[in-house]
């Protein structure tokens, strides 16, 4: 397989950063497009490792960063999951201009469900793999439980997500609460 840099925009004009595995057969079967986890990035070593095994059966698979995460632009403390699924909406508009719209969508957790969510919105999708995904976008909040009521009362706070520190805004939670099922 060869890797390709692909870099789009959002529909908020933020540069987001990703990767194209290709099959080194020529050309793909189709395109597939994976979504990481919540706090992720498209190099996590699983994601790369379901993105190359796709690309030797022939698939070609777009993993890119979300909204401030990885290398890609913006603020993931200004980001929520419907701007996750508007950041997969721009990165399929964006793979049918330069190449063919996906036919398959894969995501990991909160990933899998904004897959989901994307998906029901685009004709193009065949497939949807959903990996250790909740049913509900709310179940995130497990992770900042402890920090929901200083969010709260403050508009914001630094939690701590896999060893790692992020900024999470009011908004964030809302909109949780407002996707819920």
């Amino acid at each position: 397989m060869k890797t390709q840099t692909f870099s789009f925009k959002n529909s908020d004009g933020v540069e987001l950063s990703g990767k194209i595995e290709f099959p080194l057969s020529g050309k793909p079967k189709f395109f597939a497009l994976f979504a990481h986890c919540f706090t992720c990035h498209k190099d996590l070593k699983a994601v790369h490792n379901i993105s190359r095994s796709l690309a030797e059966e022939g698939i070609a698979c777009l993993r890119f960063d979300f909204t401030g995460l990885g290398r890609s632009g913006g603020s993931f403390e200004d980001t929520n999951f419907s701007s996750n699924v508007e950041d997969l909406l721009s990165a399929v508009k964006s793979l049918k201009e330069k190449f063919e719209a996906p036919k398959l969508m894969i995501g990991h957790s909160l990933g899998g469900t904004a897959v989901l969510m994307a998906s029901s919105l685009l004709e193009e999708i065949r497939a949807v793999v959903s990996i250790g995904s909740p049913a509900n976008p709310e179940h995130v909040l497990h992770l900042i439980k402890e920090d929901i009521e200083e969010i709260r009362t403050k508009g914001s706070a630094e939690v701590t997500i896999a060893g790692r520190p992020f900024t999470i805004k009011s908004q964030f939670i809302d909109d949780l609460e407002a996707r819920s099922l």
